[in-house]
């Protein structure tokens, strides 16, 4: 499958499904080639969403312990093939892969032993060991039923990594799973603690936790994409998502033992800062929970400049008074480019 080749009405029925909610409605691949136009399309914005997500993870020092890998809900196999590649496919055993369709089955299934033909990749049996979970864009497609499903394997897991749209009503629906399966899992990302989501108060209700991933380089020049993104009538440059990631506890903590006051070690921010004449206001998350501060340029021109041009990881250390930003330390520190 080439641009050349691009089946223009498989891609609008599938974007039309994927737009209206019909898609939820059951199995709407129709063909291998359904996916194979969709995974050179559609699926690799969803592609860009997980860089963004699995290079935070690699700037944070964080990678899964398991050897095994679940792709539940795997579509064309995009988002297993992303995490494959950033952990290394010498780190893993085996990918097992589930979706309604049996022909997304094959598809991941065949995809991934082209890209990576010492892995083993079969299709997953209930039963069978989950090790990382990798969920993709599967929220506003799940009946009742089939999220309970849903639930109780990732309470079998050893991670999890979930990307979803960045909407408020699928971002909401991602906190209120963080809630029920925190006690049992380490929340990795994208919060800097583990207290309660500081989202779910009332005062923080037209708020969701959401980030902005930014397309590979040279997208906004390439033909193709272009006459894409006109066609399709999407902006190439708007990706925004949310994501979750959840590692096991390596000893389960005491039901009897309160969980201990979590201490204020570091912050997110949340969404792009809004720019005004000399200041910017942050909506920033940590353990005491999410609040809205002010950074004014000359407080930080350096961070000032760098948030509204590069703003790299959203992770910082305060230095306020108040709710005015004095000083920011980023957690991770990146390095710095070649020619810098």
């Amino acid at each position: 499958m080439n641009w050349t080749q691009l089946d223009w009405a498989a891609l609008d029925r599938l974007r039309e499904g994927f737009l209206t909610g019909t898609a939820a409605r059951g199995p709407y691949w129709q063909s291998l080639s359904d996916l194979a136009n969709y995974d050179i399309t559609y699926a690799q914005r969803i592609g860009w969403k997980w860089d963004a997500v699995l290079d935070e993870l690699l700037a944070r020092g964080w990678a899964p312990r398991t050897k095994t890998l679940l792709d539940w809900g795997c579509g064309s196999g995009v988002a297993s093939r992303r995490v494959l590649r950033a952990f290394g496919p010498e780190n893993f055993t085996t990918l097992r892969v589930w979706d309604h369709s049996p022909l997304a089955c094959d598809y991941t299934v065949d995809s991934a032993t082209r890209a990576f033909p010492a892995l083993a990749v079969e299709r997953f049996a209930p039963g069978q060991p989950v090790g990382l979970l990798v969920l993709s864009h599967v929220l506003n497609e799940l009946p009742p039923d089939a999220r309970a499903e849903l639930l109780a394997i990732a309470r079998h897991a050893e991670a999890v990594l979930w990307v979803e749209p960045g909407t408020h009503a699928v971002s909401r629906d991602l906190i209120a799973l963080r809630e029920e399966l925190r006690a049992e899992f380490r929340v990795v990302a994208p919060c800097t603690h583990q207290a309660a989501c500081g989202l779910l108060t009332t005062d923080n209700t037209r708020h969701w936790c959401h980030a902005h991933a930014a397309p590979p380089r040279g997208i906004q020049a390439d033909s193709n994409w272009v006459k894409f993104g006109q066609r399709a009538g999407i902006d190439l440059r708007s990706l925004p998502y949310s994501f979750l990631v959840l590692e096991r506890h390596a000893t389960p903590p005491a039901e009897a033992t309160p969980p201990p006051s979590p201490a204020v070690d570091g912050a997110r921010l949340i969404d792009d800062p809004r720019y005004f004449k000399g200041y910017a206001r942050l909506l920033s998350c940590d353990a005491t929970g999410v609040r809205e501060l002010m950074l004014q340029k000359r407080d930080d021109p350096a961070l000032f400049k760098k948030l509204d041009r590069d703003p790299g990881l959203p992770l910082y250390r305060w230095e306020r008074d108040g709710d005015r930003i004095i000083q920011a330390t980023p957690l991770y520190p990146q390095s710095p480019a070649p020619d810098a």
